[in-house]
């Protein structure tokens, strides 16, 4: 028989321990982390397993988690209700990580949600929920609500019903969509870059950002050769273009910054920079795209 109250403890215990990790580590986890798993009378219990669908043994009839690798094997997506759809376990409807998500959703169970970024690092999203299975696709319909302080106990009946596609499960999916297109533009941006400054070699991956060649404002493209890895001075330099970078890779300092007599950040930070070739990715795949550098270079030459 399912307990209720039992379920509830686990999935509250399990999403007061992500918050936590979320405030002291920000929202991109390590693997390694989530797989420890959080405290529970004594014993540990973790987040997820090689599985996508992930019931730890605390649970006995719904899983807890759900995970999108990176790379994985499954085609993962938002649909264009801006609604996840999340693939089977096989091909079988009945396997049972697939009655365990259609329990979920039939007893309105809250899950956690990684998305994988790059090998190793994830971006949790909580609560979510089942709310549709479609056997003909083999894919389950899965949406982020708004987040409550404590997960209620009451039967799926006592509560009101909210419309799975209503406006607010809508809202609250599209704004995790969209987080998860910046976090993963980032992560991929300073893996290929080896969390280094493209420009000055700056190694702290908390004070670096994958800058955009051309700004996703006018259209480009969230993917790594739209992408540097530019430490906090030199990102703000770059948006600003008091730095060019031409499509052969050499930097270019604005004439008048050359001009201009300071301390030693504009000496040293900004005006030694001047003729420099950035570092690129090892990969040819990954490197800056030359076409964007021009598009990109021609503004900076117009400001």
């Amino acid at each position: 028989m399912f307990d209720r109250n039992w379920d509830a403890t686990v999935r509250n215990a399990a999403l007061e321990w992500l918050k936590a990790q979320v405030a002291t580590y920000g929202d991109v986890l390590p693997r390694t982390l989530l797989a420890d798993g959080f405290p529970l009378d004594g014993a540990r219990v973790p987040l997820l397993s090689p599985k996508g669908i992930f019931k730890p043994r605390v649970l006995r009839e719904a899983p807890l988690s759900i995970t999108t690798a990176p790379n994985g094997p499954y085609d993962d997506a938002f649909g264009p209700n801006d609604l996840l759809r999340y693939r089977y376990r096989g091909e079988d409807p009945e396997h049972p990580d697939n009655r365990g998500l259609r329990f979920a959703m039939q007893e309105r169970l809250p899950l956690v949600y990684l998305h994988g970024l790059v090998p190793g690092r994830y971006v949790p999203a909580w609560p979510v929920f089942v709310v549709g299975d479609h056997r003909d696709g083999l894919t389950f319909t899965v949406a982020v609500d708004e987040e409550r302080h404590r997960w209620p106990v009451a039967r799926p009946g006592s509560a009101v019903h909210d419309d799975a596609e209503g406006p607010r499960r809508r809202y609250a999916t599209a704004a995790v969509r969209q987080r998860l297109h910046q976090r993963a533009f980032r992560e991929r941006v300073l893996t290929a870059y080896r969390n280094e400054c493209a420009f000055c070699r700056f190694r702290h991956a908390e004070l670096l950002d994958a800058a955009h060649i051309v700004p996703d404002t006018e259209a480009g493209e969230p993917v790594v050769p739209n992408g540097l890895a530019l430490c906090k001075l030199h990102h703000a330099a770059f948006d600003r273009n008091f730095l060019g970078v031409r499509p052969d890779y050499v930097v270019q300092v604005r004439r008048d910054l050359l001009d201009e007599e300071d301390g030693p950040t504009l000496v040293h930070g900004i005006q030694a920079l001047h003729g420099a070739r950035i570092r690129v990715p090892r990969s040819s795949v990954l490197q800056p795209d030359r076409q964007f550098l021009e598009i990109r270079y021609r503004t900076f030459r117009s400001a």
